[in-house]
């Protein structure tokens, strides 16, 4: 892959290995995402996110607001991190420099385990001769989500932009596939794995209610957009946020506030 023309160049520390070129991942508004080969560990990669100087802000306020939003997101994941919680390990930063260094996390976005999973499905999921062993390893899949997410609750820390492209799921080390199931199709191998939270941009430590049930209101949301067809099952991922998170009854009762408000927004355009 070769990277795209860009009005910057890429941060001194991407261009210190002779042998490897950084390969840019994805660029959105506010930063890059870049593969490159870990200085720690040989052979190796890890991830670089970077953050480029905006040249419509003035200088100096660019440099405080880019120090500033590495700083809290290394902060946010240093804390996870040390939780226990399933998160990327920060490896290294330069607030000042816009760039933050994390572990790289092999296999795919959760987006893309359940689509494979769901397949060219009927529109009408009504229509479908489906059991619930049938769907145990998609089930499976949703409860480690909601382990996840209580998890990071737990911690103090809303994401603030959970979805299941902002989750990945690395593969098990032993190939073991859901819930013990010995049918190794590529179906059932799409939803193995552990789920790890990543992008904490939008990241903030709070111990609100209100703001955990928003976090999981944005989830609910982007996984009925996303995933249309496997909507009636997101409740499996709230069964599990309720069974790992002790505080959950006092967020779940705060999410039909949250959902309530939402209605009224649609309907009011």
């Amino acid at each position: 892959m070769t990277e795209p023309t860009t009005e910057f160049p890429p941060p001194k520390i991407l261009t210190l290995s002779s042998t490897h070129k950084p390969i840019l991942i994805t660029q959105g508004a506010e930063g890059r995402l870049y593969k490159t080969p870990s200085p720690f560990q040989p052979n190796q990669f890890c991830a670089l996110k970077y953050r480029p100087p905006k040249p419509y802000r003035h200088p100096i306020l660019d440099a405080r607001l880019t120090k500033a939003r590495i700083s809290s997101e290394a902060k946010v994941l240093d804390r996870c991190y040390r939780e226990g919680v399933p998160v990327p390990a920060v490896l290294a930063k330069d607030a000042a420099a816009g760039w933050m260094m994390i572990e790289w996390i092999e296999g795919e976005p959760v987006r893309v385990g359940i689509n494979t999973w769901l397949g060219e499905r009927p529109e009408d999921d009504a229509a479908l001769d489906t059991t619930q062993e049938d769907e145990t390893p998609l089930i499976d899949l949703m409860k480690r989500m909601g382990v996840a997410v209580g998890a990071l609750h737990r911690t103090g820390v809303v994401h603030g932009d959970l979805t299941t492209s902002n989750m990945m799921l690395r593969p098990w080390a032993d190939d073991r596939l859901p819930n013990g199931h010995g049918d190794k199709t590529e179906k059932a191998k799409a939803v193995a794995g552990d789920v790890v939270v990543i992008d904490f941009g939008l990241a903030m430590q709070s111990q609100s209610d209100e703001d955990r049930a928003v976090d999981l209101y944005v989830l609910e949301r982007a996984f009925a957009s996303t995933h249309p067809r496997a909507e009636r099952l997101f409740h499996h991922i709230l069964d599990s946020y309720r069974e790992s998170f002790k505080k959950a009854p006092g967020v779940l009762h705060k999410l039909e506030d949250v959902r309530m408000r939402g209605r009224k927004r649609s309907m009011l355009g």
